[in-house]
């Protein structure tokens, strides 16, 4: 990755599948230890010059008895630094070095209770000998004789070598995951294995991001102007919040209203980047015309298209008054361009595209500043209230770049969106008012392309049915709807109907992800 982390202490995480691999990073960095991921069968010069000073093995879907499986790369034992191998990570290690991985009858899925039978630098300050302690399987094979140098330091009822150390080497092993939230302790674990074994001195801290961050973009950006699109976002909040601390007036800002945001979030983009922080920005009303070319349209896909292909025609346009630009700054994150691993683990490395603004790089010719590209989520935020960005921003649910047009259901028009902009608004004072948006990974409202009859005073009505959605997750792939109580939602759903004219009906969508989505289109 970037230079600008090379004098930190460094974790490498080598992946070989894990649908949980993202989390052993977030957990590795915020013990403030600096670490990337990539894949397992990456190149070996690769793995060799990251300068790590220990790595971890990641666990996997597939099974280490099967020929072909993936295997640890030579290298990573010849570099001498401590080795950490997390369920199929430690299986691998295992086999490799001499042991005995057995499948058959004995997996383990979900809650276990892992008995601590030794001492070793990983469960320092931690766990005791002879205590019990949950933890989370998720495996068809185990390892049943541990290589030369080994010796078992926890067990389970499925997995008798469910721990395992090598201290003269630093290499450990552990059966269960200790990334997930479901081991209580994992965080703390591997906190010690990165302080204790590799002797990182946890350093990495946003303070130091952004003074490093600071330093690498005046360094590529030279005497260059640079061009960000501003969406109402953390991401793009925050990174330009950075480059303008890195160049100044180098920075331009556009932020183009579509006429489907959030209730006065262009009054909120426009007060904190031109009056707050004194960027230069260009605010533009387009939403007649996204708003017309929306007429009619129904399919979703479609849309997206619309909007997307409108965006980067008023972006251009506006960046052309401003005189052209030689660089475009985008809020692209870590997760977007960490490569992945292959379902069956074979050669084949993807790396997952992203444009935030798609197209307009090789559009206008513009060099890309990506500031935020080895941060995660909750690190981009973590920043963002280093650079002093209010909390109303920073703490912002996700919203969809298509804006409201994904939650109006049918044919867009200006009277369905305020409609909605009205509804949601309401909603989402009710949730700040109870003190649970925190604690709520996305919260909107939704209106449906349904009218039912009503009774409103003592007239009939027949109108809109407003949807409410609220789900609870940690990175948006799978969420649960949150558990509000009745007394809460029927408080909602009198206010909604009482001050929004055109809705007269509120349902609650109790739908996790996965069958659903959390965006209804």
């Amino acid at each position: 990755m970037d230079s600008a982390t090379q004098h930190h202490d460094r974790i490498l995480i080598l992946d070989f599948g894990s649908q949980v691999t993202q989390l052993i990073a977030r957990r590795v960095r915020e013990s403030g230890t600096y670490c990337e991921i990539i894949p397992f069968n990456a190149d070996p010069a690769r793995i060799r010059d990251f300068g790590a000073k220990g790595i971890i093995l990641s666990g996997g879907p597939d099974l280490v008895s099967r020929a072909g499986s993936p295997r640890i790369p030579d290298v990573v034992c010849e570099l001498g630094v401590p080795l950490l191998g997390i369920c199929y990570g430690q299986q691998a290690m295992v086999h490799q070095l001499g042991g005995t991985v057995q499948g058959g009858d004995h997996q383990e899925f979900g809650r276990a209770y892992l008995e601590v039978t030794g001492d070793c630098p990983l469960f320092d300050g931690v766990w005791n000998r002879g205590e019990r302690h949950q933890v989370w399987m998720s495996h068809g094979e185990r390892v049943v004789e541990v290589p030369e140098g080994f010796r078992v330091v926890g067990t389970s009822d499925g997995a008798p070598c469910a721990a395992i150390a090598d201290d003269a080497r630093g290499f450990y092993g552990v059966q269960f995951h200790l990334e997930v939230a479901h081991t209580p302790d994992g965080a703390a674990l591997l906190r010690n294995f990165t302080r204790q074994v590799c002797g990182c001195t946890g350093d990495w801290s946003m303070a130091a991001f952004r003074a490093e961050a600071v330093a690498r973009i005046r360094q590529q950006v030279g005497d260059g102007k640079v061009i960000c699109g501003l969406s109402g976002g953390v991401d793009s909040a925050v990174a330009a919040v950075l480059v303008h601390e890195a160049v100044g007036e180098q920075l331009n800002c556009i932020f183009v209203d579509h006429g489907l945001l959030r209730a006065g979030e262009a009054e909120d983009v426009v007060e904190v980047f031109r009056h707050h922080y004194n960027i230069p920005l260009v605010a533009r009303d387009a939403s007649e015309l996204f708003l017309g070319k929306l007429d009619g349209v129904d399919d979703p896909e479609q849309k997206r298209k619309i909007i997307g292909t409108t965006f980067i025609d008023v972006f251009d346009e506006e960046a052309g008054k401003l005189g052209g630009a030689d660089f475009l700054c985008q809020g692209t994150l870590y997760p977007d361009v960490i490569e992945s691993v292959s379902p069956g683990g074979g050669p084949s490395v993807t790396i997952k595209s992203h444009h935030n603004v798609g197209g307009l790089p090789e559009r206008m010719n513009l060099k890309l500043v990506e500031p935020l590209r080895e941060l995660f989520k909750d690190e981009v935020r973590a920043l963002g209230r280093e650079l002093g960005l209010p909390e109303r921003m920073v703490g912002r649910h996700p919203f969809p770049g298509p804006g409201l047009a994904i939650r109006i259901p049918g044919p867009v028009t200006r009277e369905r969106a305020d409609i909605l902009r009205k509804a949601d608004a309401i909603y989402l004072e009710e949730i700040r008012n109870a003190g649970l948006y925190d604690a709520i990974w996305q919260a909107f409202a939704v209106l449906l392309p349904v009218k039912t009859v009503g009774v409103m005073g003592d007239a009939r009505s027949y109108d809109f049915v407003c949807a409410l959605r609220a789900v609870t997750s940690t990175d948006g792939m799978t969420a649960d709807s949150y558990p509000f109580d009745h007394a809460f939602l029927s408080r909602v759903a009198t206010r909604i109907i009482n001050e929004v004219r055109g809705i007269n009906r509120v349902v609650y969508d109790v739908t996790s992800k996965p069958p659903g989505t959390i965006e209804w289109e």
